[in-house]
């Protein structure tokens, strides 16, 4: 295997696909511009074809070529599973209401060739550039979404005969790495049991909110086997910095009080030690085992040297001791990662 070496910091691409709003071109290059600027060569961008029914590839593709990026400069991941299709409803029927001024709609497409579909058309999307590390997108979704167990364990086969694909791309050279995103970690952890995986993304699962045990031990798992891991979504969804939805579920003060009564308190514990919250958040999320990048988004291009700086935050070791004796943090949590 080629060695793969990911910066701190790398940069999501859902907003170039208009999430929740709808970019401008210039905008867009402007994010890739700045995202360039402030990382280490090769700068990673992390995309999916379900970003915007490809339109993040695109976006993605189209700004790197109008800034004259040379390919070796730039590392890009793609999580497969979702193709571009003709658009032939008012709204794009794969996550209605999400995006905004789609001209595509979107397939599901896990299975050997459908991976493979999905591979060739996200490089055609990115232009002059192709994707060297490959994924399966929200395997833990085709999953959940299956009628009964033997749905289920069919669509388990569609996952592994995914890979087989992917597998076959990086022993021809075509990919450099292969790994996995999904939202549920006991899905990475079933999927690294029957595949070699180069590297995972966790998302929305270890932050400075929750951090379940046996989530630690499976990353330490990783680590041992020198599987890369990529932290994701470290402020759950933006409820951990004062947005109202908690991994992207709309929250209501008095049914989720204990998660605002836990913000309150981090929230008390931050303005005492003069600390930004999203800098806690990130320097948990970046310091957790096996953790080697985390990834950010932004649809502001004055924000981007802000998140890249955010990995360089130096938190104080008392912060984290009260932290634990708030309850803030788990106790079995060990302090190495601190």
């Amino acid at each position: 295997m080629q060695e793969i070496n990911l910066p701190k910091v790398i940069f999501g691409t859902s907003g170039l696909g208009n999430l929740y709003v709808a970019l401008s071109d210039d905008v867009k290059c402007a994010i890739v511009a700045e995202s360039i600027r402030h990382s280490p060569k090769p700068a990673v961008f992390d995309s999916a074809g379900k970003y915007g029914a490809g339109l993040a590839l695109e976006s993605l593709g189209r700004s790197l070529a109008q800034l004259n990026v040379d390919p070796s400069d730039v590392l890009i991941s793609n999580k497969l599973g979702w193709l571009r299709t003709a658009l032939k409803t008012p709204e794009p029927t794969f996550e209605p209401g999400v995006w905004r001024d789609l001209k595509y709609d979107a397939v599901q497409r896990i299975s050997y060739e459908g991976i493979l579909e999905c591979y060739e058309q996200g490089n055609e999307l990115l232009g002059n550039y192709h994707a060297e590390l490959v994924s399966v997108h929200d395997p833990d979704e085709y999953l959940t979404s299956a009628k009964d167990k033997h749905e289920q364990a069919q669509r388990y086969q569609d996952i592994l005969e995914a890979y087989r694909a992917l597998n076959e791309l990086k022993r021809d050279g075509k990919v450099r790495g292969i790994g996995v995103g999904s939202k549920d970690w006991r899905i990475i952890k079933k999927i690294a049991r029957d595949v070699k995986l180069d590297w995972v993304m966790i998302a929305n699962s270890m932050t400075v909110h929750s951090h379940p045990m046996e989530l630690v031990e499976f990353m330490q798992e990783l680590e041992e086997q020198g599987t890369l891991i990529i932290n994701s979504a470290v402020f759950n969804g933006g409820f951990l910095t004062g947005s109202v939805y908690y991994n992207y579920r709309l929250t209501d003060p008095i049914k989720d009080k204990h998660l605002y009564h836990w913000r309150e308190l981090f929230r008390k514990l931050c303005t005492d030690y003069k600390i930004n919250p999203a800098d806690a958040c990130v320097a948990f999320g970046l310091n957790g085992p096996g953790v080697v990048s985390i990834a950010l988004n932004t649809t502001n291009p004055e924000r981007v040297s802000q998140n890249v700086a955010l990995a360089s935050s130096k938190i104080p070791v008392q912060f984290w001791k009260e932290m634990k004796e708030y309850g803030l943090i788990e106790k079995f949590y060990a302090s190495s990662y601190l």
